[in-house]
């Protein structure tokens, strides 16, 4: 088993496709399948599927891809260490829910430790994502918004995907509504009182399971749903059709800088926000950092309750 194996069977997994992995990695489709398949009798598994209509990665390709992606950046931070001509920057990289206030603490990062030693990645994306991201080691860290509906699902993917998930700060449930929206001034609104505004979710990937849903969803079913990508087009679709969005946001914040605001939700659910990381990986100081700016905003807002 080689270094270079591991690179290759990790990007064969991003792109489920032989023909563009040899492409960008500049090796012939010959030369990469061999090399895939050599290593997969010297394990005694099977990594992926190959049928006609393409590859599919395997429950034990799955696995060893975990570990292959750990090596991997273990083995770039030994050679940026050692190999290193003391100018390769260093990278840190955030996968993240749509949060407003998660972006805003990632900004006050890329402030403090600046351009000239560290390249940044977030990602705003899917549930999928952001567990891919985290078990892939695209991203150190991942956000997370997990309510008391699907806390116990979580638990059981953060176990089979050897992930630790630290809670920062549990929320009620509020929703986002234009401050023009008629039920703007309200102190608190039931889920049954939305029911004639168009709900706006984000949308995750066709085979993601229900509970990956980012938004409070239990055994409420949403009347009006509009679907989205984009967080953009989410508050411009909520301010020029009277529609909300469920989650924290800056629950304590009167207002938004972008003209919403938040208004409680009558329930007995609630909403835990916390960081992933991989289980068998040490935080970097940069990591830490953010973790701490994180919990210091969260104790703010809970102080303005």
């Amino acid at each position: 088993m080689t270094i270079a194996q591991l690179k290759y069977v990790t990007e064969v997994a991003k792109t489920k496709s032989i023909n563009a992995t040899a492409h960008s990695l500049y090796i012939s489709q010959s030369g990469l399948s061999t090399a895939i398949k050599d290593l997969e009798e010297e394990l005694g598994i099977t990594i992926f599927n190959r049928t006609n209509r393409g590859i599919s990665i395997t429950r034990e390709g799955e696995t060893f891809i975990r570990y292959a992606s750990n090596v991997l950046l273990q083995y770039k931070l030994m050679e940026d260490k050692y190999f290193g001509d003391g100018n390769i920057k260093k990278s840190f990289s955030v996968s993240m829910h749509h949060s407003t206030f998660a972006t805003k603490i990632f900004s006050e990062i890329v402030k403090e430790y600046g351009l000239n030693d560290y390249e940044y990645s977030l990602y705003e994306t899917t549930t999928k994502n952001v567990l891919d991201n985290i078990v892939r080691a695209k991203s150190e860290l991942g956000i997370l918004y997990i309510s008391s509906f699907n806390r116990e699902y979580y638990e059981r993917v953060f176990k089979e995907a050897n992930l630790f998930f630290e809670p920062l700060g549990t929320f009620p449930v509020c929703a986002y509504v234009g401050d023009k929206h008629p039920l703007a001034d309200r102190k608190e609104i039931s889920l049954e009182e939305l029911e004639e505004y168009p709900c706006l979710l984000f949308d995750q990937d066709e085979n993601s399971s229900f509970y990956f849903y980012e938004e409070i969803i239990s055994t409420y079913e949403y009347k009006n749903v509009i679907r989205t990508s984009d967080r953009g087009t989410t508050l411009a679709l909520i301010r020029e059709l009277d529609g909300y969005s469920v989650g924290i946001g800056t629950f304590y914040d009167k207002k938004y800088d972008d003209g919403l605001t938040a208004v409680s939700i009558k329930t007995s659910e609630s909403i835990d926000v916390g960081y992933i990381k991989r289980m068998d990986t040490i935080l970097s100081d940069i990591a830490e950092k953010y973790i701490e700016l994180f919990k210091k905003y969260i104790d703010k807002l809970k102080n303005q309750t």
